[in-house]
């Protein structure tokens, strides 16, 4: 059996350290979530005022297959979120190894998040992002409280593939794209 050492509790002070508590803070500073690999996905919807959306790394599709449902988390405080709730569809695109600049752009506080993008609406209200590799229209199953974030749980309700296209992968606050393994 591997010895991995012993794993430093959260929530409690690191063995160096005078006593201090983890908090959100240490764990971003540590990168101990950003560690993990995770593709970007878009969601997006149409509204009265127009097109809105943001980038999430908490996307993960087929929890189920039947019926075909995916997840993700928002944080609680999001605007953003507080709007796309309220919409009956989603679009979900996952973002492709070229897509840096759309992340940067959805992610932005400051400027209009749509203003150079190509998107598509369906007929439901979905806003679908050109160039993505897949494509997901989905409706808002449930959401449940999560610490300072919700979790989401989608249904989807039609799916669009490029399986020739790599997504768009963030890790330790960079963007990456996968390679084949030999």
């Amino acid at each position: 059996m591997a010895s991995f050492g012993s794993l430093r509790r959260l929530g409690s002070a690191p063995p160096s350290s005078s006593g201090s508590q983890s908090t959100s803070a240490e764990l971003r500073a540590e990168d101990i979530f950003a560690s993990y690999p995770s593709a970007i996905a878009a969601l997006c919807a149409q509204t009265v005022e127009g097109p809105v959306g943001f980038v999430v790394t908490s996307f993960a599709a087929g929890i189920s297959f039947d019926p075909p449902m995916a997840v993700f988390s928002a944080q609680s405080s999001s605007r953003t979120w507080q709007t796309l709730r309220r919409a009956p569809i989603l679009g979900v695109s996952v973002l492709g190894h070229d897509q840096q600049q759309t992340c940067h752009q959805l992610a932005s506080r400051t400027r209009d998040r749509f203003e150079t993008l190509n998107y598509s609406v369906t007929g439901a209200g979905a806003v679908l992002l050109a160039d993505s590799p897949l494509h997901l229209e989905c409706e808002v199953i449930s959401e449940t409280p999560a610490g300072d974030h919700h979790v989401v749980l989608l249904k989807v309700l039609g799916a669009q593939v490029d399986s020739a296209a790599s997504p768009l992968v963030y890790r330790s606050r960079g963007f990456h794209h996968l390679v084949a393994a030999g």
